[in-house]
């Protein structure tokens, strides 16, 4: 009995049968299915509902306006989520990447408030979540030489949505630098100093551009920072860090001032942290306020002071 064919003879038979064509074409027969299940939708006995589910850590090309009528184009991370009622075992993950490429190739933040409530449609969910975090660079001049760089800074947009009603939020990151009070004082020449972070998330009810956000924070930082300095600026950013030594206590409780005068931000989170040169850990502060929640408590105008 002859030995079965093996594999690669069977394919090395059909290519010399095919040897007078241009080329070898595979074909392969689909057999007919039925419907296909959705396993999402299913019920869940479990009576559990999920808070946030979705997708995380997408990233997505987006172009961003800024205040001197440019747009940068840059590339975000997406975080998109849904709450998930109960009764259903699950939501359709790949409803929330199609949201994205349905703007088009690259999304602006002029669409980010749409695709929230897009998402929350399509999902068929009482609420969504959504960040949208990406790089933005402002072109900075050095303060005495006036040469000029880009500096980066973290940017995020926050959107919620509950019932069809939809809350918009920024967060920047902004890098500083901050001097000691107390060594300043206590020391004959010299203080220790570093740079830091100030996180500002604000809840806004009127337009506000990313800069402006960012300037409330270097204005009370004992020094702003800037990518390219000649030493004439290095002298200028040393004495003044000097002469203006803040505490993390002072920084979060000079931007949080800034933030309670300014209308168009209903509700916010200032954070500092000193990333300390003479220790091996960070010093931290953080205020909250929602100037509304406030405003109802004391009965009178908005105010977190």
């Amino acid at each position: 009995m002859p030995d079965a064919l093996t594999y690669m003879d069977v394919l090395q038979q059909t290519l010399l049968e095919d040897e007078s064509m241009d080329r070898t074409v595979l074909t392969a027969t689909v057999p007919a299915t039925t419907t296909i299940a959705d396993v999402q939708s299913r019920a869940d006995t479990r009576r559990i509902p999920i808070d946030k589910v979705g997708i995380k850590d997408i990233r997505h090309p987006v172009r961003i306006k800024d205040r001197g009528g440019q747009e940068q184009h840059t590339v975000a991370t997406f975080n998109m989520y849904v709450y998930l009622p109960h009764h259903f075992k699950g939501t359709h993950m790949s409803r929330f990447v199609a949201i994205l490429n349905g703007h088009e190739h690259e999304i602006g933040v002029s669409t980010f408030r749409e695709m929230l409530s897009e998402m929350a449609e399509r999902l068929e969910s009482e609420a969504g979540h959504i960040e949208m975090r990406f790089p933005f660079f402002i072109d900075k001049k050095a303060p005495i030489s006036g040469v000029a760089s880009l500096l980066d800074y973290d940017v995020t947009l926050i959107g919620d949505i509950h019932d069809g009603k939809p809350k918009m939020s920024i967060k920047v990151v902004v890098p500083v630098t901050s001097l000691c009070p107390c060594s300043k004082q206590i020391s004959d020449y010299g203080a220790h100093n570093q740079r830091s972070h100030v996180t500002v998330e604000a809840r806004t009810r009127g337009f506000l551009w990313i800069e402006e956000l960012i300037e409330m924070v270097e204005a009370e930082a004992s020094c702003e920072l800037y990518g390219l300095l000649k030493r004439p600026d290095e002298k200028y950013v040393t004495e003044r860090a000097y002469d203006n030594p803040k505490f993390v206590e002072d920084t979060v409780r000079d931007v949080a001032r800034r933030l309670n005068d300014d209308e168009r931000i209903s509700a916010y989170i200032v954070e500092a942290e000193n990333f300390e040169s003479i220790h091996n850990h960070s010093a931290y502060a953080l205020i909250e306020c929602d100037k509304e929640i406030e405003a109802r408590k004391a009965g009178s105008a908005p105010d977190c002071d």
